[in-house]
């Protein structure tokens, strides 16, 4: 494999308001970066692996900033594909949490380059590159060719990496007549799946960690978000893998420190899952609280969650490890005003991923806290 992770998918310039209030009202905005995928790859790249990021932008200034930009976090971006004829996508958003009434978000992306992803024009050399390949439902929605290459991406076949999906489900994306369902068909084929309770419910009708995994009996790791009070993780036991899958299973790569390459628990099919089921050990549920954060902004947290999740994973961390990563990452976006920041240093992060279960529920985490001592323990 040539990195430890490829993200697939639509990266938008997002501007930033330069104060609060409705977008009517905001006289400027700065320039920034936007797209869950993209947004994943940086932070996996700031915290020390080799990432690629796959997307299609314009051949407008907007695509050679995003280039440029995500490039500048350490992503490789040799699989980002230029589209001569359809423009880069943009969106304005103002500074209130996505769940406040007022928050507004206003998407130029209709007919982007982006939504041109197709099975026909994506670098397939690219995708295949990675240990890890991660994916949202956000592509799915941007066109039918889009949906027709996630199902492609997303279908069991022997040799692919370890699958990772979030669903992140955007109601007012989802075209007309289109069924929004469709993401927990593409769920199914995947290896790791982090959904949150609410998008759950709205999406698919399911509600409650227990009924989400119930809905995904084929995958061997589901994470279901529950907003500030963290997360539970399902996690299949692992059933035998195929021999070329176990070559690729087995033992630490020389290719950075403590990084071994990571299992696909329960990715035999729903089948080989049902079977576990019955006849061996129930599947392990690992509840992982969050740390208190005083919030700067809300936006990227669900992102930098799944990339400290993966990076756990990309290290063969145990599962509340893995949750306890994806929880520092997101605290770190959560306390400061953008969608990306640097990560807390490794040693640092496995530190406080390691505390007992006592002093992680008296951890507070502030602004500035990845860059000093500024982690607080309440009583």
């Amino acid at each position: 494999m040539d990195v430890d992770a490829v993200c697939l998918g639509e990266s938008m310039v997002a501007f930033l308001p330069t104060r609060p209030g409705r977008l009517a009202d905001v006289p400027s905005f700065e320039r920034g970066v936007g797209g869950a995928e993209s947004n994943v790859a940086c932070a996996l790249a700031g915290a020390g692996h080799t990432v690629k990021w796959v997307g299609r932008v314009g051949t407008d200034g907007f695509g050679d900033h995003l280039v440029s930009a995500i490039g500048a976090y350490g992503v490789d971006t040799s699989g980002v594909r230029r589209d001569p004829v359809r423009p880069t996508g943009v969106y304005f958003r103002t500074a209130d949490d996505r769940s406040d009434a007022a928050h507004e978000v206003a998407y130029y992306r209709t007919g982007s380059a982006a939504s041109a992803l197709s099975v026909a024009n994506v670098p397939w050399d690219s995708v295949w590159s990675g240990r890890v390949l991660h994916l949202s439902g956000i592509t799915a929605a941007l066109s039918d060719d889009c949906l027709e290459l996630m199902r492609a991406l997303l279908a069991r076949r022997p040799g692919r990496p370890l699958v990772s999906f979030d669903v992140n489900h955007r109601a007012g994306l989802w075209r007309p007549g289109s069924d929004p369902r469709v993401s927990l068909e593409l769920a199914r084929g995947a290896d790791v799946v982090f959904v949150g309770e609410d998008e759950a419910e709205e999406a698919w009708g399911v509600r409650g960690a227990s009924a989400v995994r119930a809905a995904l009996p084929e995958v061997g790791v589901v994470v279901v978000k529950r907003g500030a009070l963290g997360v539970t993780v399902f996690e299949s036991p692992a059933p035998p893998l195929p021999e070329s899958r176990r070559r690729l299973s087995a033992g630490r790569e020389p290719s950075g420190a403590g990084r071994t390459v990571p299992r696909a628990p329960g990715s035999q099919g729903a089948r080989g899952t049902a079977r576990s089921a019955q006849h061996g050990p129930r599947p392990d549920v690992t509840v992982v609280p969050a740390p208190r954060v005083d919030v700067v902004a809300p936006t990227g947290a669900g992102d930098a969650f799944a990339a400290g999740f993966l990076h756990g994973t990309l290290r063969g961390l145990p599962v509340r490890e893995r949750a306890r990563h994806g929880h520092l990452m997101a605290a770190a976006v959560l306390t400061v005003p953008g969608d990306h920041t640097a990560p807390p240093a490794r040693t640092r992060a496995d530190r406080l991923a390691a505390l007992d279960d006592d002093a992680w529920g008296r951890l507070r985490l502030g602004p500035g806290w990845t860059g000093e001592e500024r982690e607080v323990r309440t009583p």
